[in-house]
């Protein structure tokens, strides 16, 4: 009897490796089927603060018009709280299927990881970006009774008098305090920190001479550099501001590592299919190019800028990285 060829070594699949490789290609053709057809409903757009700030109101520049692009509504819907934790849980948490995504405020996303490990979710890890939308510079500000002008004043004068010069801040751990500890790091100054529940309380004591300067957004300071209440002596993005063409950028200040700016970017829990990411960063991309969207974006004291999936990976890790650097070394903490 003639015995039958032996077959060669991993020439045949058992049933079970059969039906995994048969799971595998039906799983990814399907998700490839969905990712066409996306999206087929409503998406939410969880938003991690309050309305009516700067994170919501990037939110709903972006709503409507990429709502219309894709032909479905795109809800805001606003989960403030624990320093963008309860949003970025949310969305970490939720399927992957591009219908819940997240618009995150930069000191949420790079800061607020650091400080508070246990009360969000892995900025890197747990996320799929896929667009930067706006981002706004700080300015650096000093109440108009000192004698102070310029970066290099203010340098000169806080190392000259080590610990007598202050600053106001929203919060610890907020990036105001962040960008000023950068400074003091860069500068070798030592210029104290005062915590406030808030802007508008800390403008409040600079205003009233309680504290002699703070590192904020430009829109609530504006008013107040042209009534000659507060100097403004650079402006901590990479462009001068239109608004105040004789402010010099910190980089040109002499401090070009002072580049720190809010940005508030929109990213989607992890394993989102990348056709899906592709399709929101195109449009989002399309929105944010348009006169209106900058004109919009403007008026709020900001820039559109865009950045897409792999620019807002690496970017994403830069900062974390950065930032935790500065919180360390200056022993910042959330309480």
């Amino acid at each position: 009897m003639t015995s039958l060829p032996k077959p060669r070594a991993g020439a045949l699949l058992s049933a079970g490796a059969m039906l995994a490789i048969t799971a595998a290609a039906w799983t990814a053709t399907s998700t490839t089927a969905q990712a066409a057809g996306y999206p087929e409903r409503p998406i939410t757009l969880i938003v991690s603060a309050a309305p009516g700030g700067t994170t919501d109101i990037a939110a709903r520049l972006l709503a409507q018009p990429l709502g219309q692009a894709l032909q479905q509504t795109v809800v805001v819907e606003n989960r403030p709280g624990a320093s963008g934790g309860i949003a970025s849980q949310m969305v970490a948490r939720a399927k992957a299927d591009g219908y819940t995504l997240l618009l995150q405020y930069s000191g949420y996303q790079v800061i607020t990881p650091t400080l508070t490990p246990n009360l969000t979710a892995d900025p890197i890890k747990d996320f799929a970006p896929i667009a930067n939308v706006i981002s706004a510079p700080q300015l650096v500000v000093v109440r108009s009774t000192l004698p102070i002008h310029t970066m290099k004043e203010l340098v000169d004068y806080a190392r000259q008098n080590p610990g007598k010069l202050n600053y106001a801040s929203s919060g610890n751990g907020s990036l105001q305090q962040v960008s000023t500890e950068l400074l003091n790091q860069m500068a070798g100054t030592q210029i104290t920190h005062i915590p406030y529940k808030g802007t508008g309380p800390a403008l409040a004591d600079l205003l009233g001479g309680s504290v002699d300067m703070t590192i904020t957004t430009p829109p609530p300071l504006l008013g107040q550099v042209s009534a000659g209440k507060l100097n403004a002596l650079a402006v901590t993005g990479k462009t001068r501001l239109p608004s105040l063409p004789n402010v010099p950028t910190a980089a040109e200040a002499g401090y070009p590592q002072l580049i720190v700016s809010s940005w508030f970017a929109v990213y989607a829990p992890a394993k989102t299919p990348p056709e899906v990411v592709k399709k929101l960063a195109s449009e989002i991309e399309r929105i944010t190019k348009t006169e209106e969207f900058k004109n919009k974006a403007a008026e709020q004291g900001a820039e559109a800028d865009f950045m897409g999936p792999e620019q807002l990976a690496a970017y994403t890790k830069s900062e974390l990285e950065r930032f935790k650097g500065v919180i360390q070394s200056a022993h910042i903490t959330a309480n």
